[in-house]
């Protein structure tokens, strides 16, 4: 639709959910949502991702007079918000950096004329005077400020030029406004309603349960493997996200996949800014793409059929876990979140920790956000439970039957034993010989080893050598991770990543205090060779949905749109099922709204009936 097309009359919400984006029903609290903002009410939505909060704001701006104006601080994702918007029949445009002044200005002569149903443009646009004074001169029917959770000063995706937004409200005080963010704890949350002053907004708070992931956690052991023998085995040409703390790992992780055959590409603000469009481009347009990624990567990433995230590395903070990986499964499709996570993950990250700037206060902060990963990577319990609790929701069903620990039970044991030998090595170390190592020697002590660094230094003279011989390697290595985890070993500050006691060692030394720890099991091999949604369907309707696939990755190429904006995985499923034969069938199919079924019904009845 061009920018000069009239805007039909829709007064109201459910005609538009099914005439424009193919939906039947509401989800959730978007009805309620739609209506608080279309009254002209403020509303702060915290919704998972693909929980839909998109509808909570384009539904309004397309009921109220005048166009939208959502802040995004995604430029690089504002074409394709674009594109999928006029895919089915909505007036948007984009305001950015990215445009010459030429474009700038059409797109501008469109929005003072009403001729916009909805406008993206950046936060640090805002700072203009231009911007303000292209506002007054425009009919504007809301203010959605996406990603809201970056004005967060704290969070895991701050943006200064946030903390500037509450100037919406203040110029423009009848202009309603939708902040929205798929991940807060209860204190971001707070932060929000304060830098937003959105105190007198109507607060929708979702369950933050995404069912369809399933969350898995193991310990890291030839994690390059590890990864490889996932994709292979659960999601052979799916498209997927893998995250790594370091740019170099990117590298290195991008380039084993493609040895493997695969389509892997990086991403890292280390590469120049057009490879890294043109790298994000391609994960979005082409199917099964593999992107490896820092977490510069992935906010506000609109692909829906990412069927895993995989972290080959221990995330900061459980709130950027669950941010990265809500990114698989939008669809609401059987999605992954698989994570590697060993020894040297935990001291790396208390090590960066101590050497970061900021105050105490700060350090201390960045503490709290680790040892609550390191508890949910460590945990006996059902996963979704813990993570859930970790912002503030109670899980009803009381276990999930979806993660890791639900579907093959870790073991719990008595590890005060074995603490106390490790710990005493620890001690007789630092206080017989002012000494202080990692990890490795303090195991290889325990385990007898007779290797040249032991003798060198006389530690097989040591009363605890060898008195360690009924763990192996692997498991001494288990027994100092959860230590460390529990707060029961500490690491110090010298940046080698030696081991000291801490205030809470004396218990365990002196018997007071006992230590559990978890054993890990032995881990089911899978065998699948479908990809996930593949698997996930009847043996029938298999051909059909391939064959579906390979007709959308046509379109799309002809159009240069990502696959997604044709047809999601989802409505492709729901065909494949269902087998339409005539338009009004299909216009039945979840996702296939009036404008889309114009342009591709009859083709799509085509593939069915081949």
């Amino acid at each position: 639709m061009t920018l000069t097309e009239e805007r039909p009359i829709t007064p109201d919400a459910l005609e538009i959910l099914h005439r424009v984006f193919g939906y039947d029903t509401f989800r959730g609290q978007q009805s309620e949502i739609i209506q608080q903002v279309v009254a002209g009410g403020d509303a702060l939505v915290l919704m998972p991702t693909g929980g839909g909060k998109s509808l909570c704001y384009q539904i309004p701006a397309l009921i109220r007079p005048g166009t939208g104006v959502v802040i995004s601080p995604l430029i690089a994702l504002m074409q394709d918000q674009v594109d999928a918007l006029s895919a089915v029949g909505v007036r948007a445009a984009f305001l950015n950096s990215t445009q010459d002044g030429a474009e700038r200005l059409r797109v501008e002569a469109a929005f003072i004329a009403g001729e916009l149903d909805l406008l993206y443009l950046a936060p640090e646009r805002l700072k203009m005077e231009a911007t303000s004074a292209l506002f007054d001169r425009a009919n504007i029917a809301l203010f959605a400020i996406d990603e809201a959770h970056c004005v967060s000063q704290w969070g895991h995706d701050f943006r200064p030029d946030y903390l500037q937004l509450s100037m919406l409200h203040e110029r423009w005080p009848s202009v309603p406004r939708i902040a929205l963010t798929a991940t807060a704890t209860e204190q971001t949350h707070q932060e929000i309603v304060r830098r937003l002053d959105l105190g007198g907004s109507a607060q929708f708070v979702s369950s933050f349960d995404r069912p369809n992931i399933q969350y898995r956690i193991e310990p890291k052991n030839q994690p390059l493997q590890q990864l490889l023998t996932l994709i292979r085995s659960e999601h052979p040409g799916d498209a997927g996200i893998v995250y790594c703390l370091s740019r170099a790992s990117v590298e290195k992780t991008a380039e084993f996949l493609v040895e493997q055959g695969m389509t892997a590409l990086p991403y890292h603000a280390g590469l120049d800014a057009s490879i890294r469009q043109r790298n994000q481009s391609r994960f979005l347009r082409e199917d099964g793409v593999v992107m490896v990624a820092t977490i510069a990567f992935g906010m506000g990433i609109d692909k829906p059929d990412v069927r895993f995230v995989a972290h080959l590395d221990l995330p900061k903070s459980v709130e950027g876990y669950y941010q990265e990986t809500g990114r698989a499964g939008r669809d609401g499709l059987p999605s992954t979140a698989w994570l590697a996570y060993g020894l040297q993950d935990v001291v790396q990250q208390r090590r960066m920790i101590d050497q970061s700037e900021g105050d105490r206060a700060h350090r201390m902060r960045l503490t709290q956000h680790l040892d609550a990963m390191l508890a949910l990577c460590e945990t006996l319990q059902c996963r979704r439970t813990q993570l859930l609790a970790y912002f503030g929701e109670t899980y009803r069903a009381g276990a999930c039957g979806n993660c890791d620990t639900c579907l093959n039970p870790p073991e719990g044991w008595d590890g005060t034993v074995p603490a106390q030998k490790l710990l005493s090595t620890v001690v007789r170390l630092q206080r017989e010989r002012n000494q202080k190592f990692g990890a490795q020697h303090i195991i290889d002590i325990l385990l007898g080893k007779r290797n040249a660094r032991i003798e060198q230094q006389g530690h097989d003279t040591l009363s605890t050598f060898a008195i360690g011989a009924e763990l192996s390697e692997q498991e001494w290595r288990g027994v100092v991770r959860q230590l460390l985890a529990q707060g029961l070993l500490g690491v110090h500050s010298d940046g080698y990543g030696t081991l000291v006691l801490t205030d809470a060692s004396a218990g365990v030394l002196d018997g007071s205090r006992r230590v559990h720890l978890r054993r890990e099991i032995e881990r089911p091999t899978r065998a699948a060779k479908k990809s996930a949604v593949a698997a996930s369907l009847p043996g029938e309707a298999v051909p059909l949905f391939e064959k579906l696939r390979e007709w959308r990755a046509g379109v799309a190429r002809e159009q240069a749109v990502p696959a997604y904006i044709v047809f999601g995985d989802a409505t492709l499923r729901g065909i494949a099922l269902s087998k339409p034969s005539s338009l009004g069938e299909l216009s039945e199919i979840s996702g296939v709204g009036d404008k889309k079924l114009e342009l591709y019904g009859e083709a799509l009845l085509a593939v069915v009936a081949s």
